[in-house]
């Protein structure tokens, strides 16, 4: 059997699971910069929708007393962290979905026993990390999927848990379930099956095989087979990045070229050691800048390098696309955000050398040497000569919550008396 255990409006829950004082109450996470909302906890969907830009609704959130939190990703990362720790303990198979989504596999477990398991996990995500989830159980992925769906709109009625054992159960959550609430179906193909006069999941199950692969190709067949029951969609193996990008907007608009350098060279050095992390190297980059969109004259600009080999190094790549960032700039323009973004990625496994035309081999003692001290120091101790060492960049977080479970000074004090 399959599962999905799904965090219930997990930024918001990760900030209430230290602050109890929140619960029931309306948060919203800002994203980078405080920019817009990305995340609303059940409370402050009716007052604020996603993507909202928060210096437009500050009124609304004094007026709705909304609590807002900029986004805490090393506090929400180490939560997650723990949830798939939990969840792997009972599980034969685990497929981490998302930051608060996973799916799990179960073999040779019966349906009272898949419930069972289901309740446990839920039990000590609760009693551990104080999250509230929702856990949907079925023959295939797609049918916990809706399972899941099934405890979010019925929490009450499913007690969180909701194992769909039977054919009966099966086609009764079909019936229920809206076509474009389908996990695997997206717009157009959701469109396309409401034009066809088909509104339910139920009546896409309905379909002949040869009609569903001939419109909507061998995936859109094997989504039917899983609703139908037939285990077809397996867990995905984790494959290495093939973009890798670091972007940025600033604190302010910037007009300086040397100022605009140093934090290109941070982010190309940052996508470096990302590179490096998984074990790749790249044969080329883009970099761009985009000047304030609410400015005068909005500006976007861009352009890519090539660096004639396949490298991970920090001082190649930094190089060439701060070459590139000089091609391209304009003055007289105010810059508002930057990015650089690796592409042509492969395994370092399958480097070839160049005679006439590769970097010196003492990169990759010297960058495997700075990953190391950085790591050992902390993030950022090492950098490369054109990048500001007095400066340290920071997003702009006026709503940040302490990192209670990745930082020591952090860590909540209790007084027991």
């Amino acid at each position: 059997m399959y599962g999905i255990v799904d965090c219930n409006s997990f930024y918001a829950s990760c900030e209430r699971a230290f602050k109890p004082s929140l619960i029931g109450k309306p948060i919203v996470v800002l994203s980078n910069n405080d920019g817009c909302v990305i995340a609303r906890s059940k409370e402050a969907k009716r007052y604020v929708k996603m993507g909202a830009v928060a210096f437009k609704h500050r009124e609304d959130f004094k007026k709705y007393g909304i609590h807002v939190c900029s986004s805490n990703y090393a506090l929400y990362g180490d939560m997650s962290s723990r949830v798939m720790n939990i969840i792997a303990k009972h599980v034969d198979e685990i497929e981490v979905y998302s930051i608060d989504e996973a799916f799990f596999r179960l073999k040779n477990v019966s349906v009272n026993e898949a419930e069972l398991i289901g309740k446990q996990i839920r039990k000590e995500i609760i009693q551990q990390l104080g999250l509230p989830v929702s856990v949907g159980v079925a023959a295939t992925k797609a049918l916990s999927k809706l399972a899941n769906n099934i405890v979010k709109t019925y929490p009450d009625k499913t007690n969180n848990v909701y194992v769909i054992g039977t054919d009966e159960q099966r086609v009764k959550a079909l019936k229920w379930t809206p076509i474009y609430d389908v996990w695997g179906i997206g717009r157009r193909l959701s469109i396309q099956l409401q034009n066809m006069n088909i509104t339910k999941a139920y009546g896409f199950t309905l379909l002949s095989d040869e009609l569903v692969r001939h419109k909507f190709s061998v995936v859109g067949l094997r989504l039917k087979h899983d609703l139908e029951g037939k285990p077809t969609i397996g867990f995905e193996e984790i494959q290495d990045k093939h973009m890798i990008a670091t972007t940025r907007s600033f604190p302010k608009v910037i007009d300086d070229l040397k100022e605009i350098e140093e934090r290109v060279a941070t982010f190309a050095n940052s996508c470096a050691e990302k590179l490096r992390k998984q074990k790749s190297e790249c044969l080329g980059a883009y970099v761009f800048l985009r000047s304030n969109r609410f400015g005068k004259e909005y500006v976007k600009l861009g352009g890519m390098t090539h660096f004639g080999f396949a490298t991970s190094s920090s001082i190649t790549i930094t190089k060439g696309v701060l070459q590139k960032l000089r091609e391209i700039y304009k003055h007289g323009y105010s810059y508002k955000k930057a990015g650089v973004v690796l592409v042509s990625i492969s395994p370092n496994t399958s480097h070839q050398v160049r005679l006439f035309g590769d970097e010196n081999p003492k990169h990759q003692l010297l960058m495997h040497t700075m990953d190391i001290l950085n790591e050992k120091l902390g993030k950022g101790k090492i950098k490369l000569a054109n990048q500001d060492i007095t400066k340290t960049w920071k997003m702009r977080q006026e709503y940040l919550s302490p990192n209670y479970t990745t930082k020591i000074s952090d860590i909540i004090t209790v007084n027991c008396k």
